[in-house]
């Protein structure tokens, strides 16, 4: 049994700017709630407050069932972490502080192994084990045999930094689902998961007992897995107790509702202020009507504290124009083209104007395959190049961009494109990344706010072939759709990497990076090559 209730919560920002207001929600036992909304709503903070992670101005967080977290980012336990580290930074408190004590003795005795050094290592132990320490090591060994192939002892002390990004989302799912905690809250654990990896996620989330809130980008994911949808926009939240499937015409059909409510309070509030006057007016020549006039004063006073209806949120306005031009007919040829190590030689050609989306596990090569192609230095044989008048843009998977850090958006607009500041704000908003989040450094943004700034990037860089490895990961509902929507009216050729089912029905044919290294065309998207007979 678990549950999670946030009530009358109030935030606010490092820098003044209220982010939540008297927020208040339940998720009850076994439900499945996704938390969604623009990005830079409050969506990972509140999940922080949830946790324990950041601290309220007001309000209070209640939980049961033990509280599993999965952040954002799984991998920043400390640098230099093992598996080990990264599996009890998901453990339950009292098996985390038992190994942090049994950790500590372990390095007193490497130094002396005196009686007093001995009794603490022996008390140590004890606590680990009572805390469950060695019950959980048992449940991280099926862990790791699920999502590395590989027994807990085999790998407990190896770099998480040399597990994907994939295998480390995998790993973490597998302990908080298998693991005490009746309660979960995952902050995108479908990131950098492939596709048989999201669908395995959603089976898991659909089989699973225990209560979930979750933060997710996927549409597929949210449409197949949740079953109540908590919005955050304006600074508080509201709740579709249908399926994502329904959620846009519901949100559709409350804010009508509440621009109808809206309506009707500045009418009746228009009535009353009239009637005050008219009164005041009448009482000045008659002392009988001086009641109804106090009378019709109290009345406004009493309906103005009460306030108006909720505000309806503003929608989203993002307008991406992408403009690119016309190029030769072939905007990318491959000739017996093989990256070392990761796949076999394969020759395709890319003409002018087609959506061409790369699809494969995770490790086969496709994030290679894209920044060859943008011009940087990979190791490769055979050829890859470009057509005539093509110019690449690299739309970076994990936004690795050091070049940007240090930088807010509008200077990086002005120095990177010549752009006058006004003239720059004007651009920023058309990707409602203006007013203060244009001063902002690049690495404060969050993570579809830097997404959004790339895209902006590659539209102000003039690209006629835009290459794209996962687009859609960091952004909103609202910004996917707008991403979308710049596509189809680019002149020019995209290249896109994607693990977004949503997303890929939109395109022309799919380059498939199997697991066996074999590269291969396909007319519908392939996502689990054991269902497919793969062309010889």
């Amino acid at each position: 049994m678990g549950h999670v209730e946030v009530g009358h919560l109030t935030y606010v920002l490092p820098d003044g700017r209220p982010l939540l207001n008297d927020v208040s929600f339940r998720i009850g036992d076994g439900v499945k709630a996704a938390l969604v909304g623009p990005n830079g709503a409050g969506k990972t903070t509140l999940m922080r407050l949830i946790a324990g992670d950041a601290q309220p101005v007001e309000g209070s967080v209640a939980s049961s069932g033990g509280l599993g977290v999965m952040r954002q980012f799984v991998g920043s336990v400390r640098d230099g972490s093992s598996v080990h580290d990264l599996l009890l930074s998901v453990a339950p408190p009292a098996v985390r502080e038992a190994a942090a004590r049994l950790e500590k003795a372990e390095l007193a005795m490497m130094e002396r192994e005196d009686e007093k050094t001995q009794l603490r290592y022996a008390q140590a132990i004890t606590d680990y084990t009572d805390a469950g320490g060695y019950d959980i090591e048992v449940l991280w060994d099926t862990c790791t045999v699920a999502a590395l192939g590989m027994p807990y002892d085999s790998v407990k002390y190896r770099d998480v930094a040399t597990l994907s990004g994939g295998e480390q989302k995998r790993l973490v799912l597998e302990a908080l689902l298998r693991g005490p905690d009746q309660t979960l809250l995952l902050d995108e654990p479908d990131n950098y998961l492939d596709v048989p990896g999201k669908e395995w996620l959603e089976r898991q989330l659909q089989e699973t007992p225990k209560t979930v809130l979750l933060v997710s980008h996927d549409r597929q994911l949210l449409a197949n897995a949740a079953d109540r949808i908590v919005t955050v926009e304006s600074g508080n939240i509201w709740i579709h107790g249908g399926s994502f499937t329904t959620y846009a015409d519901a949100r559709r059909a409350r804010n009508e509702r509440l621009e109808e409510l809206r309506r009707r309070w500045d009418e009746e509030h228009a009535k009353l202020k009239a009637l005050v006057i008219m009164l005041k007016n009448k009482a000045r020549y008659n002392d009988g009507m001086a009641p109804a006039y106090h009378a019709a004063q109290t009345r406004l006073r009493r309906f103005e504290e009460a306030g108006p209806p909720e505000q309806t949120p503003s929608e989203q306005n993002i307008r991406m124009r992408l403009k690119g031009g016309r190029t030769g007919k072939r905007a990318v040829i491959c000739e017996e083209l093989e990256l070392t190590g990761l796949m076999k030689p394969f020759s395709t050609e890319i003409w002018y104007g087609e959506r061409v989306a790369v699809l494969g596990s995770n490790g086969s090569g496709k994030s290679h395959f894209l920044r060859l192609i943008s011009g940087e230095d990979v190791r490769h044989t055979g050829v890859a190049r470009l057509g005539a008048r093509v110019v690449p843009g690299l739309f970076a998977q994990t936004h690795a961009r050091p070049d940007l850090h240090g930088r807010s958006s509008v200077e990086i607009v002005m120095t990177e494109h010549a752009r006058l500041k006004n003239e720059a704000m004007k651009i920023l908003a058309r990707y409602e990344l203006a007013g203060l989040i244009a001063d902002q450094r690049f690495e404060t943004l969050s993570g579809g706010q830097q997404a959004r700034l790339q895209i902006l990037l590659l539209e102000l860089s003039g690209a006629t072939l835009l290459l794209l490895d996962e687009p859609t990961d960091n952004l909103d509902l609202a910004s996917a759709e707008a991403l979308q929507a710049g596509l189809d009216a680019f002149d020019g050729t995209v290249l896109a990497v994607t693990h977004d089912r949503w997303f890929a029905a939109d395109f022309d044919r799919y380059l498939v990076f199997g697991s066996d290294g074999s590269v291969y065309e396909a007319a519908e998207p392939v996502w689990d090559e054991t269902r497919v007979v793969r062309p010889r």
